[in-house]
């Protein structure tokens, strides 16, 4: 970043989560992200710079490793000039939402992070002239889990994002309970794929957005404000998912338009590219493949059908190997609580070993080989107890990425042999797949992750669940009071 050439002009609001925000440069498929933090909870240049410094290194040592080098883009530590960065913070200040306003930019520190704009980025160059489309999906969690330190039987059964609806939509977080269930993502059955895309297409909510060179044409920008509908969504997919049977308009042509989407991300998410570092992680499944909330599954049971049949993800999709650093949360949080307040009463004796144990890093080598010992034998010290304090904030990590679809028409006559190509019913598609949000979930967070976990599951279980139990318990009541008439004939 040269010092005299930071123009705020270039830059345009881009998108912001809990802890950072995003601009992006007018011409270069580049971003700068900035950390947010409360006005009264500012930090120093040198916290902020190592803060960032943790990010990029967890990236290049960790996740790249686990998910595989094309899909982690790990960026670098930028020093702007102030006058720049206050520019911009006034310029963009208008287009912040104001659910996200509780928290400022760093205008103080000069340090960012810059990174390729994925929803422009491609693994390989292409003509200017092409529309870009990009669909970022955050999968959430893709497994039940399976240990023997779960105290609720309701988590064996239901898995963490169905609950958590019931009580985001109770706590007007959101306004509709989305369908989307992520086991039925993360199957690898193309049919219950396509319900569990569909599902996210008509309740976006923040796991689906889509934009088209660079700008955001369809989910939330807001946390309940939608941008455009699939009628709309449909117009503006038109020059990607032209429908063959030659339907330009009306009804017939957005199912046509969003069926094939559908059918083109299901095909990307099943495609393989590059490996992880051979057998990195080999954790196998060991919990039920089918959450009994899914609107997807509830229908085959109604049905009388089989709803455990499953096809399993290649072991070379990015889907699997997500799922594979997610099953590092072996114990669930209810198992991994008392080992993290062992690491704290650890803590409390001996504060001088925390940076000993890497709880703030340095996040490298060292502490990527740790995150490989998948032994669950408790021995009773704090390097066990902190091995899987460590595994949990990676898989949470894992947990709470995002996917990034970039999808792009081939020219005719180009030869395709270089680059990953889809087919769809217009035209070939090449594409390229990338992983956003992998930033370290902080150990400060694992106490509310716990009373979250208990605040989740006891809703679900007092008010849906028992709904449940009631109409069930109606129906066997009003069986047992039926009386059985025979008449002769």
């Amino acid at each position: 970043m040269e010092e005299g050439k930071m123009d705020e002009n270039e830059w345009s609001y881009h998108g912001e989560g809990n802890k950072s925000l995003v601009v992006a440069h007018a011409q270069r498929c580049v971003v700068l992200r900035f950390l947010k933090f409360p006005p009264n909870k500012k930090k120093t240049s040198e916290e902020i710079l190592q803060h960032l410094q943790n990010i990029v290194d967890f990236g290049k040592n960790v996740m790249k490793d686990f998910l595989g080098e094309n899909y982690v883009h790990c960026g670098e530590v930028v020093q702007l000039p102030l006058e720049f960065v206050k520019r911009l913070c006034l310029k963009i200040q208008c287009e912040r939402p104001e659910s996200r306003c509780d928290k400022d930019l760093d205008t103080f520190s000069g340090y960012a992070m810059c990174l390729p704009n994925l929803t422009r980025l491609q693994t390989f160059h292409f003509a200017e002239h092409r529309p870009i489309l990009c669909v970022e999906i955050k999968p959430k969690c893709g497994f039940i889990p399976f240990s023997n330190d779960v105290t609720h039987e309701m988590k064996h059964k239901v898995c963490r994002y169905c609950m958590h609806q019931h009580l985001k939509v109770a706590t007007g977080k959101w306004k509709k309970i989305s369908k989307y269930c992520p086991l039925d993502l993360y199957s690898g059955n193309k049919q219950r794929m396509h319900f569990a895309l569909r599902s996210l297409l008509q309740e976006t909510q923040n796991n689906l957005r889509i934009f088209k060179n660079g700008e955001l044409i369809y989910g939330c920008g807001d946390a309940r404000s939608p941008v455009a509908d699939l009628k709309e969504l449909a117009h503006h997919l038109k020059p990607f998912f032209f429908p063959s049977n030659g339907l330009a308009s009306g009804p017939h042509c957005t199912r046509a338009v969003i069926r094939e989407l559908v059918h083109v991300i299901t095909r990307v998410l099943l495609s393989s590219s590059e490996k992880a570092r051979a057998g990195a992680l080999r954790l196998g499944l060991e919990g039920p493949r089918v959450c009994e909330a899914s609107p997807f599954s509830r229908s085959l049971h109604n049905q009388g059908k089989n709803t455990s049949e499953h096809s399993g993800l290649p072991k070379g999709c990015l889907l699997y190997k997500t799922l594979q650093v997610q099953m590092l949360d072996q114990l669930d949080i209810e198992g991994l609580y008392p080992l993290y307040k062992r690491v704290e009463q650890y803590l409390e004796e001996f504060p001088e070993e925390r940076k000993t144990l890497q709880i703030d890093g340095p996040y490298d080598e060292v502490f990527y080989q740790k995150l490989l010992d998948l032994s669950t034998e408790d021995d009773g010290t704090v390097a066990f107890a902190l091995t899987k304090v460590q595994q949990y904030r990676v898989a949470m990590t894992a947990k709470d990425c995002s996917i990034m679809i970039a999808l792009s028409p081939c020219l005719q006559g180009t030869s395709s042999d270089q680059r990953p190509v889809i087919p769809s019913s217009r035209s070939r598609l090449a594409f390229s797949v990338s992983v956003l949000d992998l930033d370290l979930k902080p150990y400060e967070s694992i106490p509310h992750q716990y009373k979250l976990d208990s605040k989740i599951v006891n809703y679900y279980s007092k008010t849906v669940h028992a709904k449940d139990d009631t109409v069930r318990s109606t129906r066997f009541k009003d069986h047992e009071d039926c009386t059985l008439v025979l008449h002769k004939v």
